[in-house]
């Protein structure tokens, strides 16, 4: 993310990203529910879903309020399954948005000698119509498969002589989400001049993806998310340094994966506690000083230069915050990885116990 781009609150937990090079507008919403749920992955199917109502909620009211047509013509598309893990549809229904359209689309990345050649629609149920608000949820990491399924929509709306007046986008997601839809923009803009863009709103930050396995070799390149280069909202940052039941900063990332933690909760447990073994055995070689840099996503730093490798704004006083994270740091560093990650696994064991054992 560029040196010159920054948060501002626009209103309580709710944030715009400003970058004079962006056309689209981006936003970060938070909300105790999805600062619960992406600091404990032991926040698990219909508590996941759950928990992203009120956040949700919020944020579609108020980009209801900032659009002169009220959103107008809304459909929403599904892309399945991680798009099933968003209560979309319910919280249009709870901010009196009436919905049009409902569609759906179930695809996969066609991937020849290591390379993305194209995408396999395996179901498609689209509804397409003139001047439409496209409402979508989805996880973005590399972003590869949604930018496949853009194109795919804008080429089935064009086929059928109808448009797009623009898409509301909805993420647990990364930086790579922001080139992508500048860059689909552009394209969509060519089909539709008048294509008002994307609103993409993130859950408590616009997080970075892994480039490498990280210090400790374990981490999941494109895949796991990260503080480091991102945007993480004041509130999230907060909860994970007050939050003294686990270490959630040291986790795998905030979200390990969207489709089994909701619908194939066993899985998910088995993935979030391979995590913590792996890190348990490689704990006594790694460098964890190095370790705890890569997580809080900085190195040892003033005020002034921690705002802008957080992109946060010196508008706010927000030294309480820097603080109370140099005071963290060193709390963890009291402490043996190793011992952190036994502790971890014992808590994990026992709180899904139950799903480990079906």
């Amino acid at each position: 993310m560029k040196s010159n781009t920054y948060l501002t609150r626009k209103q309580a937990g709710f944030y715009r990203l400003v970058c004079p090079t962006l056309f689209n507008h981006y936003y970060i919403v938070s909300d105790p529910g999805t600062c619960r749920l992406m600091a404990s992955p032991e926040v698990a199917g219909f508590d996941s879903y759950e928990a992203m109502l009120t956040p949700t909620i919020k944020a579609l009211e108020i980009l209801k309020s900032e659009d002169s047509r009220g959103l107008g013509n809304v459909n929403i598309l599904t892309i399945l399954r991680g798009g099933l893990n968003y209560p979309v549809e319910e919280a249009c229904h709870k901010c009196g948005i009436t919905v049009s359209d409902m569609s759906f689309m179930s695809c996969e990345r066609v991937i020849v000698n290591n390379e993305i050649t194209g995408l396999d629609v395996k179901y498609e149920k689209l509804h397409t119509e003139d001047n439409c608000c496209l409402v979508i949820g989805d996880i973005v990491a590399s972003g590869a498969t949604l930018k496949l399924c853009f194109q795919h929509v804008a080429e089935r709306f064009k086929q059928k002589g109808h448009s797009i007046r623009k898409i509301i986008f909805f993420t647990v997601g990364g930086t790579k989400a922001i080139d992508i839809m500048e860059d689909m923009t552009e394209k969509i803009k060519a089909l539709w001049p008048t294509f008002e863009g994307f609103e993409c709103v993130f859950y408590e930050g616009i997080f970075s993806v892994y480039s490498d396995n990280g210090v400790t070799g374990i981490n999941v390149p494109d895949i796991d998310f990260g503080w480091g280069g991102g945007a993480i909202s004041p509130e999230f940052r907060q909860y994970v340094l007050d939050y003294d039941y686990a270490p959630a900063l040291l986790e795998k990332c905030i979200i390990y994966d969207g489709g089994a933690r909701r619908y194939e909760i066993g899985e998910h447990a088995k993935e979030v506690i391979a995590y913590w073994e792996d890190l348990l055995k490689v704990s006594d070689s790694s460098d964890y000083e190095a370790f705890l840099q890569e997580k809080i996503g900085y190195k040892p730093c003033d005020y002034e230069s921690w705002l802008e490798k957080t992109h946060l704004s010196a508008d706010e006083d927000l030294s309480a915050l820097f603080q109370n994270e140099r005071d963290y740091i060193e709390k963890l560093r009291a402490k043996s990885l190793k011992d952190i990650c036994l502790t971890r696994l014992s808590q994990l064991k026992n709180d899904f116990a139950k799903f480990l054992n079906d």
